[in-house]
């Protein structure tokens, strides 16, 4: 049977595989062979779960919004990610790497951030477990995401302003790259989403994958049947989109639904919406769909989003779409702004920005009233509440 999941060399059709500086092959080739085996051990099982439970929170509830079913004429769970603590899907993937980099021996943790939820993700497990933190982030999510920055401060990680390019996401990660390569022997990069060179997008998407389990567990007693008719989910490097997804990948009566960032319109140059521009490029160790010109450079994306702001994909999701298994959509600002504020007055719940791109696609979908569909929200607005007022017109 056709697998959309990686393969035994790292690749999701022709997307994936590890392209990195020589300076990181050993750190990155000691996590390939090591990841598998501690996933998949007692001991990891154990503590993954039981911190998942009584300290993360989960599982996460699967609610059946009645107001949104209704509006739309099918019937609409949300997977609420967003009443994890720290306020996201961030921190599933955080406590199985941090596990992961204690094992291997690493004392320091760095990692990259754009909405500033991995990075309060990532100093939320460094402080639980006492290892250093250092997060790399763009000055100018910084400025729009200044209450999670005082955040990290506040739990003890050391928050460094990255200014380079257009000082977002991107430009966090190639700092914290940079870092990286000075740093291979006692340092560990907790990745924050499904991309980077391999093992990082099988090993988010496997730690993500507890939302798909619940997932499955909780419409078995809701609704009789263990899979939805449609799966969606906003993706930027996509792991709560591979997370939501994982354990439906391979099934076709699974309709997945990804939703990127339109921008100002994806004619307009001011966009993130990486499959649908995206030429085959490499960006931070793995082949996937880039943003890039005629030269090959690499373009600066934009979303009002931090968390969207990104002119790639992860792997896993370059290949869905070209092999036709996702149905990718492009939700532009004013689509998710309208949305966010349509989840909000119909049940009364502020989604993340990021997530307000999924429901965005909700609109652009002709569902039957028996469809049963799973949106999952991301994470919550707290941390956008200045975007969004200064943003919504009434």
């Amino acid at each position: 049977m056709k697998s959309y999941l990686v393969d035994e060399n790292g690749y999701y059709g022709e997307f994936g595989g590890a392209y990195i500086p020589e300076i990181l092959y050993k750190c990155v080739e000691e996590l390939k062979n090591t990841y598998l085996e501690v996933l998949q051990s007692e001991n990891f099982k154990q503590e993954f779960e039981l911190l998942l439970r009584d300290y993360v929170g989960r599982p996460s509830p699967l609610y059946l919004a009645n107001r949104l079913s209704k509006k739309y004429g099918c019937k609409i769970y949300l997977k609420r990610e967003d009443l994890n603590h720290t306020g996201a899907h961030k921190i599933n993937n955080t406590v199985g790497q941090i596990l992961i980099a204690r094992h291997m021996g690493k004392k320091r943790i760095i990692a990259e951030t754009g909405a500033g939820q991995h990075g309060v993700a990532t100093a939320t497990v460094c402080a639980l477990m006492d290892m250093e933190c250092v997060v790399y982030m763009g000055k100018t999510d910084i400025e729009r995401q200044h209450i999670n920055v005082e955040k990290m401060k506040m739990l003890g990680a050391t928050v460094v302003p990255v200014t380079s390019g257009n000082m977002t996401l991107k430009d966090a990660t190639n700092e914290a790259i940079r870092d990286w390569c000075c740093h291979p022997a006692d340092t560990f990069y907790i990745i924050g989403s499904t991309v980077g060179p391999h093992p990082y997008p099988d090993m988010v998407a496997r730690l993500q994958s507890i939302i798909g389990e619940e997932i499955k567990k909780q419409l078995l007693e809701k609704e009789g049947r263990d899979y939805p008719d449609y799966l969606i989910a906003c993706v930027g490097g996509g792991s709560n989109a591979a997370g939501t997804i994982y354990h439906h990948i391979d099934d076709e009566r699974v309709k997945i639904v990804l939703a990127e960032a339109g921008g100002k319109g994806i004619e307009t140059g001011m966009t993130a919406a990486t499959i649908q521009l995206g030429k085959i490029g490499i960006i931070h160790g793995a082949c996937t769909f880039v943003i890039q010109n005629e030269d090959g450079q690499i373009e600066e994306p934009y979303s009002i989003s931090a968390g969207l702001d990104y002119p790639g994909i992860g792997p896993i999701h370059a290949n869905l779409a070209a092999q036709h298994r996702a149905t990718v959509v492009s939700i532009n600002d004013d689509e998710a702004i309208d949305a966010a504020y349509e989840l909000t007055r119909l049940e009364g719940i502020i989604p993340a920005l990021e997530s307000a791109h999924a429901l965005g696609a909700l609109k652009k979908i002709r569902f039957n009233p028996e469809d049963v569909v799973v949106l999952t929200v991301s994470g919550r607005g707290d941390k956008d509440i200045e975007t969004y007022l200064d943003n919504y017109k009434k």
